[in-house]
C-alpha cells in the first residue's frame, strides 16, 4: 500500500517560548517521514516559526490542506506548549477535510518549569479537545496525556493513527460487489442497502449468470486460461482425482470472478457461493474469492454483504489478508475456547506456512456431487493473535453497529474438514451472549494481529457506528 499524506499542524502561544514551537515541528517532521510518511505543513516562513498563532495563520494552513485535499488522509495536531486553540479549530474547520485528526502534547520537565522552558501542554491539549468537540470535529487522542515525539508511545500512536484513517478513507466511498442472490436458507445476511449508503459505502449489485456466462465463454487455450491454471497448481497442492478438465474449469471461474469485481471498481465482494453455481456451471467460488483475497480484494460467503466490509476494513487496519468464518463449535467444556471454520475461501498467507489443499466441497458435495464442487482451501489456521469483528446494518434501530475483540489462533489439531481455526478468547461467552442478544449474524471476519483497538476507533468515532469493544481494558 502506498505511503500516507498527513496533515501537520504545530501550535503555539505568543507569551510562550518560541523555541520550543521550532524544535517540536522539525522533531514532529523527522519523527513522521522516518515512519515513512508523507507531511504537509505550512512552511516556518509561511507563519511565525511554521506553527499556527493567529486567525490569519490559520487561514493559511486551511488554504495549503485544502489543495491537498487529495492526498491527506488525517491531520496531526502538535502541542509544543498550550498552544493556541482557536487557530487549530480554525485551521481544521476551514480546510473542511473531515478526516481524523490527532491531538498530541509535549511533556514539561520537571525540573525545567522555569519561564523560558515550560510548556503547560497538559493543560493546553484539554483547550484544543474542548474547542474541537462544540465544533463537532471529531478526533483521536495519544494513548499517554502528554508523551515525547521521538517516544515509543507516540509512534505506536502514529501507526495506530494512520490504521484508523486508511479505515475511514477506505470506507467512504467504497464499492462492494454483491454477487448474485442471498441464499435462500440465509436470512441471517441480510441489511439495508441505505444504511450503508449513509456511511458512503455503496452496493453495487451483479449477476452470478453473468459470471458463469463469461467463464463458459473462456476456451481452454487462451493464455489468461493457462496462466490462471498455472497459478492454481502453485497456490496449493491439488487433490487427487481432479482432472484437467475441471482445473481449466475452476481456472475460467476464477478469472471470471475477479474481472467482474475489479471492472466495477469494487474493493471487496460477497459471492453467491453454493449452490446456483455448482448446479450451472460445476464448480465452487471458494479458490477464486481465496485467490481474490490474497490480492487485497477480500471476498465474504453467501452474499453477507456486511462480511465483506468488515474483512475490507481488517484488510485496511493490518495492511494484511482477512478470513471469513463462522462461529462454529464448541471445545467439549471450555467455556474460552471454540472452533471457528468455514468450506472454505480463506486466504493462503492466513494459514501461514502450512501448504493448503485444494478439494472439494465436503458438506455440499454429499448432496450435489463431488464432480460439482471442486475449490475449496483446506488447512488449519497458523497459531497466533488475531482480531475478530463484525458489521452488521440494524434496521430496528436505523444504525450501523459493528462488535471486535482480540483472541489467539492455537494449533492443537482439529480433526475434521474444511478451512480450520482453534480459537481462545478470553470471556467468550460473554461475547456469545452479546452477539445473540444483539441480532448480529452467525459470521465473523478476523485478520492476523491486534486492531481491535483500531477497529473500535474508525467506526465508532468516525464512522457513525455503535460499538462493542469485547474486553476492553
Amino acid at each position: 500500500m502506498k505511503k500516507q499524506t498527513f496533515g501537520l499542524i504545530v501550535t503555539t502561544r505568543d507569551f510562550f517560548p518560541s523555541h520550543l514551537a521550532v524544535q517540536a515541528r522539525r522533531e514532529a517532521i523527522e519523527v513522521l517521514t522516518s515512519l515513512g510518511y508523507h507531511i504537509i505543513t505550512v512552511g516556518e516562513n509561511d507563519t511565525r516559526f511554521g506553527a499556527i498563532v493567529s486567525y490569519q495563520e490559520a487561514c493559511i494552513c486551511a488554504q495549503l490542506f485544502k489543495s491537498y485535499e487529495k492526498e491527506i488522509s488525517g491531520i496531526i495536531v502538535i502541542l509544543p506548549n498550550f498552544g493556541e486553540e482557536t487557530g487549530v479549530a480554525e485551521a481544521i474547520s476551514q480546510a473542511g477535510l473531515n478526516v481524523p485528526v490527532l491531538i498530541q502534547a509535549c511533556n514539561d520537565n520537571f525540573d525545567n518549569l522555569n519561564m523560558a522552558n515550560r510548556r503547560d501542554a497538559f493543560c493546553g491539549k484539554i483547550s484544543v479537545c474542548n474547542n474541537l468537540y462544540y465544533r463537532n470535529i471529531h478526533y483521536t487522542t495519544t494513548s499517554l496525556h502528554t508523551c515525547s515525539l521521538h517516544s515509543e508511545a507516540f509512534k505506536k500512536d502514529v501507526e495506530k493513527f494512520a490504521a484508523i484513517c486508511r479505515i475511514v478513507h477506505g470506507l467512504r466511498g467504497a464499492r462492494i460487489a454483491a454477487v448474485g442472490t442471498r441464499p435462500n436458507a440465509f436470512n441471517t445476511v441480510r441489511f439495508s442497502e441505505r444504511l450503508l449508503q449513509q456511511s458512503g459505502i455503496t452496493v453495487c449489485t451483479l449477476s452470478m449468470t453473468d459470471v458463469i456466462e463469461k467463464a463458459k465463454s473462456l476456451k481452454d487455450h487462451d493464455p489468461e486460461v493457462q496462466k490462471k491454471r498455472d497459478e492454481i497448481i502453485r497456490y496449493g497442492t491439488v487433490c487427487s482425482g481432479i482432472s484437467e478438465e475441471i482445473l481449466l474449469k475452476q481456472a475460467k471461474l476464477c478469472i471470471s470472478l475477479e474481472n467482474i469485481v475489479t471492472e466495477n471498481h469494487c474493493v471487496a465482494s460477497a459471492i453467491e457461493c453454493w449452490d446456483s453455481v455448482q448446479n450451472h456451471y460445476g464448480c465452487a467460488t471458494c479458490l477464486g474469492m481465496s485467490m481474490m483475497g490474497e490480492k487485497g480484494l477480500p471476498s465474504a460467503c453467501e452474499m453477507d454483504v456486511t462480511g465483506a466490509i468488515t474483512m475490507y476494513a481488517l484488510q485496511l487496519a493490518s495492511q494484511s489478508a482477512s478470513a471469513y468464518m463462522d462461529w462454529n463449535n464448541n471445545v467439549d467444556e471450555d467455556p474460552d475456547r471454540c472452533i471457528c471454520l468455514h468450506c472454505s475461501n480463506f486466504p493462503k498467507s492466513f494459514f501461514g506456512k502450512d501448504n493448503l489443499e485444494i478439494g472439494n466441497l465436503d458438506v455440499l458435495a454429499t448432496t450435489l456431487g463431488s464432480e460439482k464442487c471442486f475449490g475449496a482451501c483446506k488447512q488449519q489456521v497458523a497459531a497466533g493473535p488475531f482480531t475478530f469483528a463484525k458489521l452488521t446494518t440494524d434496521d430496528i434501530t436505523g444504525s450501523l453497529k459493528l462488535y471486535t475483540g482480540t483472541g489467539t489462533f492455537e494449533n492443537r489439531p482439529i480433526h475434521t474438514k474444511g478451512g480450520l481455526a482453534l480459537c481462545h478468547i478470553d470471556n467468550l461467552q460473554m461475547l456469545m451472549q452479546y452477539i445473540c442478544k444483539n441480532g448480529f449474524e452467525h459470521h465473523v471476519a478476523m485478520t492476523r494481529g491486534n486492531y481491535a483497538d483500531v477497529l473500535a476507533e474508525a467506526f465508532g468515532n468516525y464512522l457513525g457506528s455503535s460499538v462493542y469493544h469485547h474486553n476492553l481494558p
